[in-house]
């Protein structure tokens, strides 16, 4: 029987940090060719073809603990807006993982929670504060809304300023919602990957967006026609189309911050 070799390490047991990155850390990242909005999303597959029952269990696993913590009144719905972006960390570290060859585990949805986890959960708490800002104005103006409705005494005039007032809250949280989103798309990928500061993170994975908008304008409409598909046999599409779309957010990560 041969000998266990002493210097050898042992083999990890549980998922904690990140891999290595795969190429040169482009600062504030780069703009690309339109047409990679569609190549995120077809690399998005990729990762997911090569362990679609992992993929699907670990986001299962952590769709169950957001509900559960969401049971909670009040203080779950802000739990999980903070931890929300501790999840995505450790998808970020499983995504990279998968990249590499290695393998795709349900515990890397909690990663994040071993870490840079508190920089991940001040990313949460930033969003929680971006969302509160958007969420104001909002309410300010569907109360304006009903207060005129209700001085007009019912009626098809009455309606008519609902609709209009409805319309235009949905527009302003749409116009105010897209730089959030751009500030927080690839923020948790900077932060377990190369440890910007939640601040760092928003700024750079924002302007990264900005210098990407015709790439991504592509992204949003082949993703809208896709989650269409994706709802038409109850919705069961989207067991493989959300994985995709996690996944499409490291490789367009990999392709604008990463100099392979």
């Amino acid at each position: 029987m041969s000998e266990m070799n002493p210097y050898q390490p042992p083999k990890s047991e549980a998922v904690s940090v990140a891999p290595a990155a795969a190429g040169n850390f482009i600062a504030g990242g780069r703009a690309v060719e339109a047409g990679q909005g569609w190549e995120w999303i077809v690399s998005g597959f990729t990762l997911f073809k090569k362990q679609p029952g992992t993929w699907i269990l670990m986001l299962l696993a952590m769709f169950v603990c957001l509900i559960l913590i969401a049971i909670v009144p009040i203080i779950g719905g802000l739990a999980n807006m903070l931890l929300w972006q501790v999840f995505m960390g450790g998808v970020m570290i499983g995504c990279r993982a998968l990249d590499h060859g290695e393998e795709l585990e349900v515990a890397h949805a909690f990663a994040g929670f071993k870490q840079d986890t508190s920089n991940l959960i001040v990313l949460g708490l930033l969003a929680l504060v971006a969302w509160i800002v958007v969420l104001i104005p909002a309410l300010l103006i569907m109360g304006g809304g009903g207060f005129m409705a209700a001085m007009h005494g019912g009626g098809i005039a009455a309606m008519a300023t609902l609709g209009m007032t409805f319309i235009l809250v949905m527009l302003l949280v749409l116009a105010l919602a897209i730089p959030i989103y751009m500030a927080l798309w690839f923020a948790p990928a900077l932060v377990v990957f190369h440890h910007l500061t939640p601040v760092e993170a928003m700024k750079t994975s924002f302007a990264a967006c900005l210098k990407n908008i015709i790439p991504f304008l592509l992204y949003s409409v082949i993703l809208l026609v896709l989650g269409i598909l994706a709802a038409i046999p109850f919705g069961l599409g989207w067991l493989i189309l959300l994985p995709v779309v996690v996944a499409s957010i490291y490789t367009a990560y990999r392709d604008i911050f990463l100099d392979a």
